[in-house]
């Protein structure tokens, strides 16, 4: 018999409130779900839109995309793309949406994936090494970790998961692997414990390592920037972003991106010019949005999570487009082991 793993989605109510959904009934707006998970904000949302709303949802995840598709047989205004929100835009475009009402962001890993022992994303639940979201394709943690150099291990613990004893993390893991292999996330533990002198009161030893080798395998971080750029493109004038997060990394490029989209005129305050000739807000910064305390006691892995939302002004995006506001350059998308999108045909037809 199947386990059944509960998912309780993170800042339900204020997720779909901040998209600032019109009331319902005879619209044909068209709404995105960049991370589908278990479908939680989906339902909520698709609760709010009308007969003649659309929702396209994307995921990695097998499972996840199982679960959207079961959904979307019983409601057909649903659509899921099996694919990363890296490539909305383009996925998007197959169908015939240049631009959507708004879009919503669900950084984290959801329950079901962390209690399910056989995807490999938990300390606390012996089972594979794997830590993919998508896992028809790419390499596992395992893998990764079989292969990697003691650089390149303590470089993404440390970058990663901000890990201060990532260079002795990297020579444990480095020297555990040459008595035997590295396949389970048990084994993993138990070596980072052994390299972890001290922790915060508790925190597993293995939270941060764990975290930022789950970040490197699925690209995450390089992938959320492209994300971003992408829904700044693709959202109408009025249209709304609600993106939470659940870690300083990601959190801070969100806020980065957000700010230098409402703040675009910061880096020429200072010069002589007309209030015209500054670049003007492509984004207004709507608030940010914290869990309550009781929403944080009913369910712990909420304690961390923040939502920042942002809604699009009428002011035309740059040449470069939305990738001008990301800090720095947008890293590239290593292209091994790439999904190719699993685009429903069917659905284009919807928005003749």
């Amino acid at each position: 018999m199947a386990t059944t793993f509960q998912h309780r989605p993170v800042l339900l109510a204020p997720t779909i409130d901040a998209l600032a959904v019109p009331a319902a009934g005879g619209g044909r707006g068209v709404w995105v779900d960049a991370t589908f998970g278990r479908g939680g904000h989906a339902r909520a949302l698709l609760a709010r839109l009308g007969a003649g709303d659309r929702l396209v949802a994307f995921d990695k995840d097998p499972q996840a995309v199982a679960a959207a598709t079961e959904l979307a047989a019983a409601d057909p205004r649903l659509a899921i793309v099996h694919a990363g929100f890296g490539s909305m835009r383009d996925a998007l475009a197959e169908l015939g949406i240049g631009q959507v009402n708004g879009i919503m962001m669900d950084l984290g890993i959801s329950s079901p994936q962390i209690d399910d022992a056989a995807r490999g994303f938990s300390f606390m639940r012996d089972g594979p090494l794997d830590m993919r979201m998508d896992t028809t394709r790419g390499e596992t943690a395992a893998q990764w970790l079989a292969r990697a150099s003691i650089d390149e291990m303590r470089e993404v613990i440390a970058r990663y998961g901000e890990e201060r004893f990532a260079f002795q993390i990297a020579k444990a893991i480095a020297a555990g692997r040459e008595k035997r292999p590295l396949e389970t996330t048990g084994q993993l533990a138990e070596l980072v414990a052994g390299a972890v002198r001290t922790r915060e009161k508790g925190q597993h030893p293995a939270t941060r390592t764990f975290q930022a080798v789950r970040i490197h395998v699925n690209q995450e971080l390089e992938e959320l920037p492209h994300a971003l750029a992408a829904a700044l493109e693709l959202l109408a004038p009025g249209g709304r972003l609600a993106v939470i997060s659940f870690h300083s990394l990601e959190d801070r490029i969100v806020k980065q991106f957000i700010a230098a989209a409402a703040r675009p005129g910061a880096e020429t305050a200072r010069l002589p010019l007309r209030e015209s000739e500054r670049p003007q807000p492509v984004l207004t910064a709507v608030g940010r949005v914290l869990p309550s305390e009781d929403e944080v006691a009913g369910n712990p892995r909420a304690r961390s999570a923040v939502l920042r939302v942002a809604e699009r002004t009428g002011v035309p995006l740059p040449a470069a487009g939305g990738l001008a506001f990301v800090k720095g350059e947008a890293p590239a998308v290593a292209r091994r082991g790439a999904a190719r999108r699993r685009v429903p045909r069917s659905f284009a037809a919807a928005f003749a």
